[in-house]
């Protein structure tokens, strides 16, 4: 699986968007989804760490989690040639409403 395939899937964009606010515990990352079990968090948790984008610290008997802002590199990296159509259109929209 790479980065692509891990962000495609909701659960994994919601964890990525936690540890983007902060470092999390897993129980705190399990009790931010409470439609799943634990094993099912931890299995979207080893896909993000598998492909670069979430590590993990032992602290005594928990496990931190904390986005590695650096695995989003590549979603960046391909996406940068289409930041030209968002600034396009917000410009347009900035001067549709400084016309209003």
């Amino acid at each position: 699986m790479d980065v692509f395939e891990a962000v495609a899937e909701p659960t994994r964009r919601h964890l990525i968007s936690l540890l983007a606010e902060r470092d999390h515990t897993a129980g705190e990352l399990v009790d931010s989804l409470p439609a799943l079990t634990q094993p099912a968090v931890s299995r979207h948790l080893r896909v993000l760490k598998e492909v670069g984008l979430v590590e993990v610290r032992p602290d005594g008997q928990r496990r931190i989690y904390a986005l590695k802002p650096d695995g989003l590199q590549r979603i960046d990296d391909w996406i940068t040639p289409y930041r030209r159509f968002w600034r396009d259109h917000l410009a347009a929209l900035e001067k549709h409403l400084e016309n209003q």
